[in-house]
């Protein structure tokens, strides 16, 4: 069963924290300017880092390619990583909306 390892949780993760979004907290951080730059921001520390760590020319994090969906991009990095780093970061940063809102409220 390729790609139930990895990726199968990380494109769960993606839909489990949008549905958590649109369907509960309703925060609209999907709609803030601010949210896509911070994005932006990690995913342009995230390619340099993850690059270099699962190049496959000398990877320091390894793989098993039978839970991967074997699409990588750049410098190898398995794209995978970037759904879940989409689904931590948005994760924590819909936490800090909701929190700010019931602060503020």
């Amino acid at each position: 069963m390729t790609g139930l390892g990895y990726t199968l949780p990380s494109v769960l993760a993606v839909i489990a924290v949008c549905a958590w979004e649109l369907a509960y907290l309703r925060t609209g951080l999907f709609r803030k300017p601010a949210y896509w730059i911070s994005m932006a921001i990690v995913v342009g520390f995230q390619i340099p880092v993850d690059g270099w760590l699962t190049k496959l020319s000398a990877p320091i994090v390894l793989y098993a390619p039978e839970h991967t969906s074997g699409l990588r991009f750049p410098w190898d990095i398995p794209v995978e990583d970037f759904l879940f780093g989409f689904a931590l970061v948005t994760a924590v940063l819909l936490l800090w909306e909701r929190r700010t809102a019931k602060e503020e409220a």
